[in-house]
């Protein structure tokens, strides 16, 4: 007897190629495919599924997820596993939690980012594989990790701005070697997000290298203070690591940031081009206008030269804050933090009236000057506030999502109480309005981008596609009244039409409904992942 038949399916395997109608078989984990009218007589299953002619497709890969802390404390993941998704990959923007020496480098460095990244029930890992070790069996969905260089260059050089020797390069290859030996994919940057951000191109490249020859990949969030030399520089410098490395390279949310900034065909253009040189470039995209991190990023990097402490000193001091008002009041986004950013996680009760207001707004209601009240916020909450903008164009957003090229991501945010839309909508948005109302994409062609694609760019061998003999990670949608009602003002809905999603051969989604299943596990490279 198997453990699970689903009859009656549309199925689209992940390829790209049309759907084909058949049965899914699983057992142990493992796949068989049943097509057309291939008899199903004889065939037993302690579960039976009839599809009733929906999608059955694989489950979907998001390549840019924020929940590698915080799902240790909410393991089932409703936003998440609702919209269908079965892996995902964090420590992205350069921004992971393992490896560390001492635990309480370990817990300066969640402090540092905990606005966006959050905090776990207990941060008792150091090493990656001790932290991979926290997934298996106990969360929703599996976890795929990437080494990002923050913690990497804490370990060799330190929490300050300067740059690194050749003796702490070579001990940055060290770490990298091991990490991706205990199950890491490859590196990951945030050149926003100090101190990964204090490394140069020059240093990157050499990580790139160690990276490349572990069979890894790069996925950067790319350094913003390029702009000032052209609004594609940053871009290119990735592109540019690449290169010079060897390393395969894959922006992460890629997209024309704001109307004027640039052209939608000269960013697309970048990658065309560099796949045309004979480079592995690949993107992802997330599939709202709205941005969403931490409200430290807007934090000068001198600010944070030294960790956690030094912003807080910085916040606290009359003649810091007076320097960073001066600093941020001049810069061309200064209206755009004002005006154009709502803000969340707040956790303390006096606090929570602000939850979803802009910094503008905030100010009048504490009579005080914008900058003022975000100092003194941030320092009541201890520097874990998030913020949510308008980051993205979103007249040209549709060619960044239908580019073949690229694939969907989240960059899902999971607290506050008016998250970024796409923490509940990234995916069902794809489907409902890309595919079937305005028909940017042709449906196998969206499921593709969200299963074999990104599955391929991380290296997965048996995931992503339905397929004899791969894993069983499947949803089953209703390609009719798919949809998601996510919105900025409404953030916290669950989709609609997206029925079952099974992880690793267990229903996950019945119905509609979280089962409370937690059969996901940590997905090592070299490990094989079943």
């Amino acid at each position: 007897m198997i453990d699970l038949l689903i009859k009656n399916a549309r199925i689209i395997d992940g390829t790209g190629s049309p759907y084909f109608r058949g049965a899914v078989l699983v057992e142990n984990n493992t796949l068989t495919i049943r097509r057309g009218d291939q008899a199903l007589d004889g065939i037993e299953a302690h579960k039976v599924i009839d599809a009733a002619d929906r999608v059955v497709c694989p489950g979907f890969v998001d390549l840019h997820s924020h929940a590698g802390l915080t799902i240790l404390g909410e393991p089932h993941h409703d936003p998440k596993v609702r919209q269908g998704v079965t892996t995902e990959l964090v420590g992205i923007d350069g921004i992971s939690h393992a490896p560390f020496k001492t635990k309480e480098e370990l817990e300066r460095y969640i402090w540092l980012d905990a606005g966006l990244n959050g905090y776990p029930p207990e941060a008792d890992w150091l090493t990656t594989q001790q932290l991979l070790h926290k997934y298996d069996n106990r969360v929703a969905v599996n976890i795929a990790y990437i080494l990002g260089n923050s913690p990497v260059r804490i370990w060799s050089v330190g929490w300050n701005e300067r740059p690194a020797t050749n003796a702490e390069i070579a001990d940055m290859q060290a770490v990298i070697r091991e990490s991706m030996e205990e199950g890491a994919w490859g590196l990951s940057t945030g050149l926003d997000y100090p101190p990964g951000a204090y490394a140069d191109t020059a240093e990157l490249i050499a990580l790139s290298e160690t990276t490349a020859k572990m069979g890894g990949f790069y996925h950067t969030h790319t350094r913003a203070s390029l702009k000032a030399k052209g609004v594609y520089t940053p871009w290119e410098e990735a592109i540019e690591i690449g290169r010079k490395s060897g390393v395969p390279i894959h922006l992460t949310h890629f997209r024309q940031p704001k109307q004027g900034e640039g052209s939608h065909h000269g960013y697309l253009g970048l990658v065309e081009n560099a796949r045309d040189e004979g480079l592995d470039v690949t993107f992802d995209c997330y599939t709202y206008p709205y941005s969403g991190t931490t409200v430290a990023i807007h934090m000068p990097f001198w600010a944070k030269d030294g960790g956690p402490e030094r912003l807080m000193a910085a916040l606290k001091d009359p003649d810091d804050r007076a320097k960073m008002k001066r600093e941020m009041s001049a810069s061309s986004d200064a209206s755009y933090l004002w005006e154009h950013l709502w803000l969340t996680n707040f956790t303390q009760a006096k606090n929570h009236p602000y939850d979803g207001h802009t910094l503008a707004a905030i100010g009048e209601l504490r009579e005080q000057e914008p900058l003022d009240a975000l100092f003194d916020l941030l320092i009541e909450e201890n520097l874990g506030i998030s913020e949510v903008g308008t980051g993205t164009n979103a007249h040209t957003l549709p060619a960044f999502v239908s580019h073949p090229f690229g694939m969907i991501a989240s960059d899902a945010i999971l607290f506050g109480e008016y998250p970024n839309p796409r923490t509940y909508g990234c995916f069902p948005v794809v489907l409902a309005e890309f595919v079937r109302s305005e028909k940017h994409l042709r449906l196998p062609e969206a499921i593709r981008k969200m299963t074999s694609f990104p599955a391929q760019r991380l290296g997965l061998p048996d995931r992503g596609v339905l397929r004899d003999g791969f894993r069983a990670d499947i949803v089953i949608f209703n390609p009719e009244t798919v949809h998601t009602d996510a919105t900025h003002g409404d953030p916290k809905h669950y989709p609609v039409g997206i029925d079952y999603v099974i992880v690793n051969g267990k229903v996950v989604i019945q119905n509609g409904e979280n089962t409370g299943a937690t059969p996901g596990r940590a997905l090592r490279r070299g490990h094989g992942t079943s």
